[in-house]
């Protein structure tokens, strides 16, 4: 499965950002999928994950009341709505890919998982 994500930007703190994701070639309603994020000192952490139905959604403690993740399997997407930025917030983000939610929820190594996209970048200013 190909994913490619688009939606980052620069933008205030206290603003908005809807990232999304696409993929192609596989069968996306089989898969969990995630949003990762690198950030400028190359830090990779997890950001939020949802269940191949939409129906369990989980999220970092940083992001947690801000982002809110959802999917169309219809579309086969998955968005990243971001509220209330914080210059923290900046970095890379990543949508990733697996038949296990729970790698993706217990790892941010990218050879673990089935499909990693080629990120997006958001930057948030003070």
């Amino acid at each position: 499965v190909q994913l490619v994500e688009s939606g980052g930007g620069s933008v205030q703190a206290g603003g908005s950002l809807r990232l999304s994701c696409v993929a192609s070639g596989g069968t996306f309603s089989s898969y969990g999928m995630a949003w990762f994020r690198v950030t400028p000192g190359k830090e990779r952490n997890f950001v939020a994950a949802i269940s191949w139905s939409g129906g369990s959604t989980y999220y970092a403690d940083s992001v947690k009341g801000r982002f809110t993740i959802s999917r169309d399997n219809g579309k086969n997407t998955v968005d990243l709505q971001m509220n209330n930025l914080k210059p923290e917030d900046t970095a890379t983000y990543y949508c990733a890919a697996d038949l296990n939610l729970n790698v993706l929820r217990t790892s941010s190594d990218p050879a673990d998982f089935l499909s990693w996209g080629q990120g997006t970048q958001v930057i948030v200013s003070s």
